[in-house]
């Protein structure tokens, strides 16, 4: 059973790698389609707003461009990339909650997904390392880590 959860989660984590690449992506055709006809803007009754698209449109494509280098990363197993996307996709809800009003069932599709790729990347990641392979990276205080056994990697350290 442990293994398949362990599977489970790998498989999770290649996910949350695989969409990453795919909303940096979609962010990045996003910024091109900003840049080149940054003329064009929506306007409804209730709702008005003055928006820069060029210098939008340069964010999309920047912040595509390191969704997908963080969603490399999480594809080789990087702690880095964990690290980094958690920040990179928290900030996406957010800026997916400023645009709620604009686009609400782009905005809730976008916080769902952000949401997934925070519940892959936040649950087990010791046993995704496991899973897909270790990197060899030393431990935090830059001296190599324990050879442990899998029991001992998966147990608590207040519980040994």
């Amino acid at each position: 059973m442990a293994a398949k959860g362990g599977a489970v989660m790998a498989g999770s984590v290649v996910f949350a790698g695989s969409l990453l690449l795919v909303v940096g992506l979609v962010n990045i055709f996003q910024g091109f389609i900003a840049l080149f006809s940054d003329e064009r803007l929506v306007v409804t009754r209730n709702k008005f707003v003055i928006v820069d698209v060029t210098g939008w449109g340069w964010f999309l494509i920047i912040s595509g461009l390191i969704m997908m280098a963080v969603g490399v990363g999480l594809l080789a197993v990087q702690t880095w990339a964990r690290i980094a996307g958690i920040v990179v996709v928290g900030l996406h809800a957010v800026t997916q909650i400023a645009w709620i009003g604009a686009y609400p069932v782009w905005s809730l599709l976008m916080i769902a997904l952000d949401v997934v790729i925070l519940f892959a990347l936040t649950v087990r990641w010791s046993d995704v390392r496991d899973r897909l392979g270790d990197t060899g990276v030393e431990a935090w205080g830059g001296e190599p880590a324990p050879d442990m056994s899998g029991a001992e990697r998966t147990t608590p350290p207040l519980q040994r």
